[in-house]
């Protein structure tokens, strides 16, 4: 690259790194609208589809590409891959960035085509090995294992649709890879309500909009890299030294970032077993908490791996500890309501989202039961997208692997326990209980280590989310209605009902904590 291209990349480059807490709000604002499209794409899913095979089915074939593009784009190889850019775009020339994005672009793609093609090929395999309990069910196995050559070229695209927003992340563009994910959900509303009449198999439109939407993703992310100077021109080269450093980091990180991923799929492993819709119950339930971590944990998680990237390769320690504490503090301020108000409100919630079509009273039920088991674990989920950064930041995996294979044992041992008392709202409660572990074990390594250090005020903290949950409790419990309510009302009248629990438990939630005196001022930091 020539010095005036150098430096035209120079100038586009931020000087300053936006504030955390506006960046948290951005990416929040941004994954919020993603999670209510996802919603509304569950909503029209669950309508046409049901609980039934064809539903099990097709998630089942969306999840495994989706568990892999968790371990490869957002999972293990965005965790490796931001650090070492972060420290690339410290330490370096631009024309050094610009040289690893182009190997790590050539080295990422070529190995995720080849996964790509050789899963297609085998997915009858990949069916029988992630839902051994389809095998019994020729119909089902067979649509599983069509749908699935359909959506596995998905992850090839989103794990390069991960790298761009792994670049755009590390130079503080936020907005645009938070905004992606939006396009999945048009894509697959759209196919649902348009490509379903024209398929003989209707559930096959599913596959498609997954296909489709990944393709979007892509190329919607490309322009802005290269307005960023840093548009990759792929050049296979495993012998670069930052190729080298993110494949160290990255191989024991599949385990360590991802190990909830593992446990989710290990859910849908054993559910297949289990009566038909379970699958589809755990899929809805899933989906439901995956609301507020997403718009909050993962938001923040995103936004601080960068800043603490940045700090670890300044040796600015203190601010490292500062910039972990801010985030847990964060977490907790959202995840503890969020968590309670998924548990009191389960069947309502279900029910006013997608008790409608072929979803019937006791899809509503069973959905219901494994949502609270989750709620259990909601809080540990945000504490491990907060708690995971501040290992990978520093470059350690290792930390993170052993804690990763810890819980899984643990999740797997829970699992066998509480599956035959609980069906598959056992599955749920043993994730959210080798959640806690991973997330107790992450936060006791960070203590021991020095990476995160209290910082004052805690106490008072404490007590101030406790008032404000527990007055939006006592406001929830007095104004919610029974469960046949819920199930009998007309939709606008569940709608509305939900609305105003929610503005009414949220809103004494929020007054009570400013009555306590905490303020937005005091989440502030650069």
């Amino acid at each position: 690259m020539s010095s005036q291209a150098e430096k035209r990349t120079e100038q586009k480059a931020p000087g300053k790194a936006p504030g955390l807490l506006r960046s948290s709000g951005l990416v929040g604002i941004m994954t919020m609208l993603s999670r209510v499209l996802g919603l509304v794409r569950d909503i029209v899913i669950a309508r046409y589809f049901g609980a039934g095979a064809g539903a099990d089915a097709f998630f089942v074939a969306f999840k495994i590409p989706n568990f892999l593009r968790r371990l490869f784009a957002e999972g293990a190889f965005s965790q490796a891959f931001v650090p070492v850019l972060s420290s690339y775009r410290e330490n370096q020339p631009v024309s050094e960035v610009k040289r690893l994005v182009d190997a790590v672009a050539g080295s990422l793609g070529l190995v995720l085509l080849g996964i790509t093609l050789v899963s297609m090929l085998g997915a009858p395999l990949l069916t029988a090995v992630f839902a051994p309990g389809f095998l019994g069910d020729e119909v089902k196995f067979a649509l599983t294992s069509d749908m699935l050559r359909i959506t596995f070229p998905y992850l090839l695209m989103i794990s390069l649709t991960a790298f761009a927003g792994g670049i755009l992340n590390s130079y503080d563009r936020f907005a645009v890879p938070a905004f992606t994910p939006v396009l999945l959900n048009l894509a697959m509303i759209g196919a649902a309500v348009y490509l379903t009449p024209l398929m003989s198999e209707p559930v096959m439109a599913l596959a498609w909009g997954v296909f489709i939407a990944g393709a979007l993703q892509l190329f919607f992310q490309l322009p802005f890299l290269m307005r960023l100077g840093l548009m990759p021109r792929p050049r296979v080269d495993y012998r670069h030294e930052g190729v080298s450093r993110i494949l160290k980091l990255m191989l024991p990180a599949l385990f360590g970032v991802s190990v909830s991923q593992i446990n989710l799929l290990l859910d849908t492993v054993l559910a297949s077993f289990l009566e038909t819709g379970s699958v589809s119950w755990l899929y809805y339930s899933d989906r439901l908490s995956e609301l507020p971590l997403g718009v909050f944990g993962i938001a923040i998680g995103t936004v601080i791996l960068p800043s603490l990237s940045r700090k670890h390769a300044a040796a600015s320690s203190e601010q490292f500890a500062a910039t972990l504490d801010w985030a847990v503090r964060a977490v907790l301020l959202i995840g503890v309501p969020a968590a309670i108000a998924l548990a009191l409100l389960a069947e309502p919630l279900i029910a006013t989202l997608f008790h409608y079509g072929e979803v019937t009273d006791r899809d509503v039920m069973m959905s219901a039961r494994s949502l609270r088991a989750y709620s259990a674990g909601l809080l540990a989920f945000m504490i491990i997208k907060v708690l995971a950064p501040g290992f990978f930041a520093r470059q350690d995996t290792r930390t993170p692997v052993k804690i990763g294979v810890i819980a899984m044992v643990a999740n797997m041992v829970f699992n066998l326990v509480l599956v035959f008392p609980l069906a598959h709202a056992g599955l749920a409660l043993a994730t959210s209980l080798s959640a806690w572990l991973n997330a107790t074990l992450l936060w006791r390594g960070l203590r021991r280590e020095g990476a995160w250090k209290s910082q004052p005020g805690w106490g008072k903290f404490l007590v101030q989310i406790g008032l404000a949950n527990g007055a939006m409790v006592a406001v929830i419990l007095w104004l919610n209605s029974s469960v046949w309510r819920w199930l009998t009302a007309e939709a606008i009248e569940r709608s509305l009902y939900m609305a105003m629990l929610v503005v009414a438990g949220g809103g004494t939630y929020f007054i009570v904590l400013a009555l306590s005196g905490v303020r937005i001022r005091h989440f502030r930091q650069r």
